[in-house]
């Protein structure tokens, strides 16, 4: 599975990112992938050659570029429940700094890289992420609606910019919540304004999760519910992006 570190030229410099994508040539349909808060690290480099080995050409951007290159802070291979107070004291002002604004117009500049690709085909492209991440793709999918097929967001704070936000998608959506993230009740009411807005949806609890489910190198990893995770992601971007 070929793979490689890119520099994407933004408005504030240069983000680095990682890209998988299919061996042999030819062009294929994009994913822009957003990494949960812990940012890029091998797991996230599995997942994207995985989602590559579907097809894809997968782009993970450093979103705290601003920063320093990824790690930039410093990981312990497995982020245990005794270690994620201290690694979340140094994320925190990083997260809090990247503002809504630096949001978008960073996914300008990731979009236009990706699109630019030799071997990215012409055609919508999907956004999917985790955690943090998840917001962050939900962002970039309402602030492209031409260009964003699909978004998937998996234990992500989905709603935190409110029904008016969820009303202006145009993209197929699967919604992946952690048990511990979303009662029934929030479930439901989240559900009701993707309904109200028209949107083409999916959005479930993942039963037995916790935040965090999808990452094998942290304590709330779940096996089944990664699994599960493919089942939904795979199908929504094979029935929204084109193979040229």
């Amino acid at each position: 599975m070929p793979t490689k570190s890119v520099r994407i030229p933004t408005a504030d410099g240069h983000a680095d990112a990682f890209a998988a994508f299919p061996d042999g040539g030819g062009r294929h349909p994009g994913v822009l992938m957003y990494a949960d808060g812990f940012g890029i690290r091998p797991v996230l480099r599995e997942m994207a050659r995985e989602l590559a080995g579907h097809g894809y050409y997968v782009l993970v951007p450093n979103f705290f570029y601003r920063h320093g290159p990824a790690p930039v802070i410093e990981l312990p291979e497995h982020i245990g429940e005794e270690v994620r107070p201290a690694v979340f004291a140094q994320l925190m002002p990083l997260i809090e700094a990247h503002t809504s604004e630096r949001v978008l117009i960073d996914a300008d500049a990731y979009l236009r890289f990706l699109t630019s690709r030799p071997e990215v085909g012409a055609g919508p492209v999907a956004v999917t992420g985790y955690c943090i991440g998840g917001l962050l793709a939900m962002r970039t999918a309402v602030a492209h609606p031409g260009q964003v097929a699909a978004l998937a967001a998996f234990h992500g704070p989905v709603g935190a910019d409110g029904p008016d936000s969820l009303a202006q998608i145009t993209a197929q959506v699967h919604f992946g919540h952690a048990a511990s993230d979303l009662t029934p009740e929030a479930l439901g009411e989240l559900n009701r304004a993707l309904d109200s807005a028209g949107v083409d949806y999916s959005s479930e609890i993942y039963p037995g999760t916790v935040h965090g489910f999808t990452m094998s190198d942290t304590d709330a990893f779940n096996p089944a519910a990664l699994q599960r995770h493919w089942d939904s992601l795979l199908p929504l971007l094979d029935r929204t992006l084109t193979n040229p």
